[in-house]
């Protein structure tokens, strides 16, 4: 399997398992598994950064509010930690740190020098936001994505510890106060047992229990359950607390808002892992699940300095503890079918007992997994959780393995509507040849015609990032799937107020709210349209650079796979499930229906900058894949080609191309090769597509004028005062220009603030060229970016 494949994959499986986590609070891996694929996914993607995506899971933080909440828009977004699992993982972690902070080397044994961090134990529960204005309680809001939450003021006012007016005296104006809302051990058994008592559901762990319970839209049930608030920091502030992480929560428990009384303070990596090994062997003992330990950098001043990743801080970081493991059997293996028609296997279990809760079942992800653990039905095998229900299958046994066992086969046909079942085709070209082998994920190709796959699209149609048709939720829309009133995302707009008012959960206020949030929704722009499709593999970022860069559905309709991957982040794999989605007649169709119903897309134009940077005839003639002919000779060809018309003459003509220099002989034989097949007929089909995009082997000028810093690396150093680094690099990346965090020999430019270190050193001595934050902001200014 290739890295780009199994990226695909992997960020595939992660969105999925985050909207599970995220939004339906039913969990389908644990945490240990969540962490598996996802570091899995950035160890691939730290090797092959070209294919690092702005949808990729990594760049991104997962989750959505549900719609039975109103929204809270975060003025400050509500990250989440990267994690460490190793002692080696938090020893990188701190090297980061102390290269991010200019500090001193380290010694021979390794350790850099002693950060300042807090240390406090990362509890499990869920993530909120309490916001206070004049001491006074106004506001509680869940995480949700990180950017929007959901309105929960009511059920946190019934949180005991959470204090409606705060103590004393001296608080900001505005405070926003961030924490983990949970529930006890003991608390959870009383709970459990209560609901047993009145035949209700049991919670499968603490976690669980004080999600659902915060969560619920009757307050009243919120105030019945056993429910404990713990502050880990701030967001927005109208006036600084204290110097120090630690300082600010100390002050906040003067004001009365509850801490962890493990907080303690670590002088240096190594009494970070003093800590973590001391909780660790005090964790069964505590009152309260936890699943690791946070380190944050103490100082403020410093947070702000390090600044931040994506999806995350490069202050802090979740050290975890191992998962838990048992033995069990697996009875046998299902398949489910997913949104994009993925065929799932899906472990049946023999149930088993892992940290106290039954598991007896387990997602195998794909075929590939399978045949990586080389399991059978019947295998004895080695599960692992951290907390939740659906436990991760870690190997097979062999010495335990019965003889009687059965192969792991896909089902040829669909088990939900008996459509076909293929695998998926993974595409490489290059020396001039196409080759296309089988992937791991197996898909029906019923599409809209599998009711799996029918309600799960129309589910991811009308959610709040795509079509923002509030009133739809799953049960809904498998209710009109159900009654044969939509057969397609387009049925939505030929829905009348008799066929739904009579429905379970609709009546005559929601039946007309929701025709007018369709109605709403007939004006999308392209990149929520595109998104909305529902296209494999396609998140929002890349709808948005598709919009972005080809500016109408049509040209996105009929762009070639060649051409797609002239967009930023887009490869072959994700440019052919583009193409193959808008080639299949059922999808031509719907997209009709939607026109024909009064679907009018807003922000349709031209050809964007994004797409003209990065076609150049050198460009070109490097992407055609042939034999020996890299960057460097993909230049000289092109210019002294100068066209496709004049590429094809020098290859026809020996004498002029055995004259080139710096082009090997190998090259130039496989040139003429490759214009001796049906590769010249491609070639002109990519050129005339782009030319009738209006696109012309002169782009490089028009790029020179668009992004005027294309292909120069710049770096940022110290503290800027007048924006912070992130605001800084977004700045110099909407001029085209590469944002590096070392210096070198290749560095273009260096901006150094006050605090610059060994960065600005460095610049000095190879002669590089440097900006204060005044000159920089001149700079930009002459470029028309105002700060």
């Amino acid at each position: 399997m290739t890295a780009e494949s199994r990226i695909l994959e992997l960020r595939a499986e992660l969105d999925q398992h985050n909207y599970r986590y995220y939004v339906l609070d039913e969990p389908s891996v644990p945490d240990a598994e969540y962490d598996r694929l996802f570091n899995e996914l950035k160890a691939l993607e730290a090797e092959h950064p070209e294919l690092v995506t702005a949808d990729s899971p990594t760049q991104r933080v997962g989750g959505a509010a549900l719609s039975a909440f109103s929204q809270v828009r975060h003025e400050v977004p509500m990250l989440s930690l990267g994690n460490a699992f190793e002692e080696n993982d938090l020893r990188e972690f701190d090297r980061r740190v102390v290269e991010g902070l200019d500090l001193p080397a380290g010694d021979l044994f390794g350790d850099g020098a002693a950060v300042d961090y807090s240390c406090e134990p990362k509890l499990d529960g869920l993530a909120v936001s309490l916001l206070y204005r004049d001491g006074q309680l106004v506001q509680g809001a869940t995480r949700g994505d990180g950017t929007t939450g959901e309105d929960i003021s009511v059920n946190v006012r019934t949180v005991r510890n959470i204090p409606l007016k705060l103590q004393g005296e001296g608080w900001p104006a505005v405070l926003e106060v961030r924490g983990e809302v949970y529930m006890s051990k003991a608390g959870f058994e009383r709970l459990n047992q209560a609901q047993i008592e009145a035949g209700g559901k049991t919670f499968a762990n603490p976690r669980n229990a004080a999600a659902g319970s915060l969560r619920q839209l009757d307050s009243k049930i919120t105030a019945s359950r056993p429910l404990e608030f713990c502050c880990y920091g701030l967001g927005q502030v109208s006036a600084p607390l204290a110097d120090t992480h630690i300082g600010t929560l100390e002050q906040l428990k003067a004001w009365g808002m509850p801490i962890s009384r493990e907080l303690r303070h670590a002088a240096g990596v190594a009494e970070c892992l003093e800590y973590y090994r001391d909780i660790g062997a005090r964790r069964n003992d505590l009152p309260y699940e936890i699943d690791g330990v946070v380190f944050k950098v103490n100082s403020l001043a410093s947070q702000r300095e390090l600044g931040f990743r994506a999806r995350e801080p490069r202050w802090a970081i979740a050290h975890k503890f191992p998962a838990m493991e048992e033995l069990t059997e697996v009875l046998d293996v299902e398949f489910q079918v997913g949104r994009t028609g993925a065929v799932t296997p899906v472990a049946r279990l023999k149930p088993v007992k892992v940290a106290g809760v039954t598991v007896s079942n387990a997602t195998l992800h794909n075929m590939g997994e399978i045949s990586r653990l080389g399991l059978r039905i019947g295998d004895v095998v080695t599960i692992r959780r951290a907390g939740d229900v659906i436990p991760q299958v870690m190997e097979v046994i062999l010495e335990r393995r019965p003889k009687l066992t059965r192969p792991i086969e896909i089902p040829k046909e669909c088990p939900v509507c008996g459509s076909p079942v293929e695998p998926t085709q993974l595409i490489k070209r290059g020396k001039g040849k196409e080759v296309v082998s089988e992937g791991a994920v197996y898909r029906c190709i019923g599409r809209l015609g599998c009711a799996a796959q029918l309600k799960q699209a129309i589910v991811h149609y009308v959610s709040r990032r795509a079509m923002d048709i509030d009133g739809l939720g799953e049960k809904s829309v498998e209710q009109l799937v159900d009654e044969g009133l939509i057969q397609s995302p387009a049925d939505l707009y030929r829905l009348e107020f008799e066929q739904i008012v009579d429905l379970e959960g609709f009546a005559e206020l929601s039946s007309n709210n929701l025709l007018d949030a369709i109605k709403a929704s007939k004006k999308p722009s392209l990149a929520r349209f595109v998104y909305a499709l529902g296209i494999p593999d396609v998140g929002e970022e890349t709808a948005k650079v598709l919009a972005r860069s080809l500016g109408s559905l049509e040209r996105i309709q009929k762009a070639l796979p060649e051409v797609l991957t002239y967009l930023p982040d887009i490869g072959m794999e994700v440019a052919s499930e583009i193409h193959s989605f808008f080639s299949e007649l059922h999808n031509k169709q719907v997209i009709r229906d939607l026109r024909e119903r009064g679907l009018e897309i807003q922000d349709e134009g031209g050809v964007g900058v994004e797409l003209a940077a990065s076609v150049s005839f050198a460009a070109f003639v490097e992407k055609l894949g042939i034999t020996g002919v890299a960057a460097t000779g993909a230049k000289k060809l092109a210019d002294k080609a100068g066209s496709l018309d004049g590429l094809i003459r020098l290859s026809e003509d020996w004498l002029d191309l055995s004259s080139m220099k710096g082009i090997n002989e190998k090259a130039k034989g496989a040139l003429r090769e490759f214009f001796v097949s049906e590769n010249t007929q491609r070639a002109r089909a990519i050129e005339a597509q782009l030319l009738d995009f209006g696109m012309h082997w002169s782009s490089e000028k028009k790029v020179a004028a668009g992004l005027p810093l294309a292909g120069q690396t710049w770096v940022l150093t110290g503290s800027l005062e007048r924006m912070s680094r992130d605001i800084a690099k977004d700045k110099l990346e909407s001029l085209g220009a590469k944002v590096a965090g070392s210096v070198s020999a290749k560095t273009h430019c260096v901006v150094a603030g006050p605090g610059a270190g060994s960065k600005l050193a460095k610049a000095n001595e190879l002669g590089l060229k440097v900006l204060d934050e005044d000159a920089f902001v001149t700079f930009m200014g002459k470029h028309g970016i105002a700060i």
